[in-house]
């Protein structure tokens, strides 16, 4: 049995990666020529002006989808980002709908070159079912299991007029800042070889940098739209629960309600955040997810913050665990400097406005997000199947003998006077039905805290890293296991951005020596810098509009992604 289902995964995993290559060689030459002078125009043009062109027939919707067919295979050249190619299908929907033929046998929607997403092609997180492909997630027992229909998200996105054109690369278990896995090999970030793009949505955030996709959905439960977007160098916003759609999808971890995962945006411009954002909710996804809360878009609420003189910014230097290198601190007194010679209202949080302790959410959070101890994303895994580095050691903590985690607890408290690791590691194993229960009771009562002093603070926005080092190295998830909206702001540069001559990492606790291992930053030059704006729950409309207020701020300063020229000069 074990023989039989260790020679089938490697068959799998040659199967999906040998049909990929041949869709990639199927498709008509338009994919494989040059960016033409209109298609440029096509990369630069706003959205909404795209989406009208389609709409009254002045832009043909398959010279967009082949102008980003060009780049997103230019950037799989060069970081395996994508999974499933779905250009020929795509071709067939948009022809299917200009002709008003009925192509698909599924009975699966054809884009609505009407709508207000009308030709804008989007590329989706491997987990995100399209009929027609599969949804592996990573895992090979999964190859096969498409069942021809359209997932619910899909379903709305085509009666939105969006054209999905590929689903992109993940990590196996959805629970790493690396996006790899055997059935389609491992993600790069696209401004660094050998460095990581995020996880777990790090094949989009990838894509997007490159410019081969016009907007992206992932997900995150931890960081897993932030960090890719902080690390590549693109926005993202993570949305609150209930306000973005998640049916008509697959995970690695079903039934994990602890911190619920959200499906959200991400895009290569702050504008195309917005508008995607706007026109998805304005649209109604509680139409075709239950979950989701029928809250209509609150254009008040988005003009008010985009015109109030005096915004009141909280910032997060440090979340007491693990300080930001000198590029993540950077670039948040980068922002904090722009939004001070705005006249905005700056409060630091620390003193008598310090938030609830942020150590003692990652301990709930880690403990109940894994309170299974790992058994149900192990348990789609076949043998000889790899495991990410991350997740590998957290089956491998949780599954320790009691009496040993209790002595490893005490040496690690009491002899290496690590107080950090040696509270994260004192109960990480499978919980008991009793215990989770005591988990969540803690998470709410945790979370009423931070609603009381949020009230108490009277703060319109918080600003922090999302994740205290830029882009880490591949593989270097087996040291650095640890833990809205993201916004590209600088890059790292080496000359601003070492470490302090007396900096001694073995003064530091166990989750922080993981992360700055690795923080080199002469290696790290040019990798992207990131900020996190964060809002309180459902307050996506004032979290888009802080975050313009904020790329305004930084005027000639703002970021600059990689351009389209640069992409066909290498």
């Amino acid at each position: 049995m074990f023989l039989s289902e260790y020679f089938q995964h490697k068959r799998d995993c040659k199967f999906k990666q040998a049909q990929r290559q041949q869709r990639i060689d199927a498709l008509p030459a338009e994919y494989k020529s040059p960016v033409t002078p209109d298609e440029k125009e096509i990369f630069s043009a706003p959205i909404d002006s795209l989406v009208a062109n389609v709409q009254n027939g002045t832009t043909h919707p398959l010279s967009i989808l082949r102008a980003y067919g060009k780049l997103a295979l230019r950037a799989h050249s060069q970081t395996n980002c994508l999974t499933e190619i779905m250009f020929s299908s795509a071709e067939q929907w948009i022809n299917a709908a200009r002709t008003k033929t009925e192509v698909d046998k599924g009975g699966n929607p054809l884009p609505n070159l009407e709508g207000s997403l009308a030709g804008i092609p989007v590329s989706l997180k491997d987990t995100i079912i399209v009929g027609g492909y599969d949804t592996t997630v990573g895992y090979s027992s999964f190859v096969g299991n498409d069942d021809g229909k359209d997932g619910a998200m899909v379903r709305m996105l085509k009666d939105m007029g969006a054209v999905p054109h590929v689903k992109t690369n993940c990590p196996i278990t959805l629970l790493s800042f690396e996006s790899g896995n055997d059935v389609w090999g491992r993600a790069e970030n696209p401004f660094k070889k050998g460095y990581s793009p995020g996880g777990s949505t790090g094949g989009e955030s990838a894509l997007l940098a490159m410019g081969g996709s016009r907007i992206g959905v992932g997900s995150d439960v931890a960081g897993s739209v932030r960090l890719p977007a902080h690390w590549a160098g693109c926005y993202a916003l993570r949305c609150s629960t209930g306000r973005w759609p998640k049916a008509g999808i697959k995970t690695s971890m079903p039934g994990q309600e602890g911190v619920p995962s959200v499906y959200s945006p991400m895009a290569r411009t702050l504008g195309d955040l917005r508008y995607f954002t706007r026109e998805v909710i304005e649209f109604g996804p509680w139409r075709y997810d239950g979950t989701v809360h029928p809250l209509a878009w609150r254009g008040e609420m988005e003009k008010g913050f985009e015109q109030k003189e005096k915004l009141k910014v909280g910032v997060m230097w440090t979340d007491g665990v693990v300080d930001p290198s000198p590029a993540c601190r950077r670039a948040l007194e980068t922002v904090v400097n722009a939004l001070k010679a705005q006249g905005h209202e700056i409060v630091e949080l620390e003193g008598e406005h310090a938030p609830p302790d942020l150590y003692e959410g990652l301990k709930i959070a880690s403990l109940v997000l894994n309170a299974d101890g790992g058994q149900m994303f192990d348990s789609f895994r076949r043998p000889g199947e790899w495991l990410d580095t991350g997740a590998a050691q957290i089956k491998s903590l949780a599954s320790w003998w009691n009496p040993f985690r209790w002595f490893y607890y005490l040496w690690v408290k009491y002899v290496r006077r690590d107080h950090v690791w040696a509270g994260l590691v004192e109960n990480w194993r499978a919980q008991s039905a009793f215990e989770n229960w005591k988990l969540v009771a803690r998470r709410e009562e945790y979370r009423a805290k931070w609603f009381e002093w949020w009230n108490q603070q009277g703060l319109d926005v918080i600003v922090s890293v999302p994740n205290a080092t830029p882009a880490l190295p591949l593989n270097a998830m087996k040291d650095a296991f640890s833990s809205s909206g993201v916004l590209p702001v600088t890059k790292v540069q080496v000359e601003l951005d070492g470490l302090p001559e007396d900096f001694n990492i073995r003064k530091l606790n166990g989750v922080a020596r993981g992360a700055y291992k690795y923080y080199d930053a002469e290696k790290m030059d040019g990798l992207p810098v990131g900020v996190q704006v964060v809002g309180r729950r459902l307050e996506e409309e004032k979290v888009l509009a802080v975050m313009q207020r904020v790329e305004d701020a930084l005027g000639e300063d703002k970021y600059q992604p990689i351009s389209v020229g640069r992409l066909q000069l290498e």
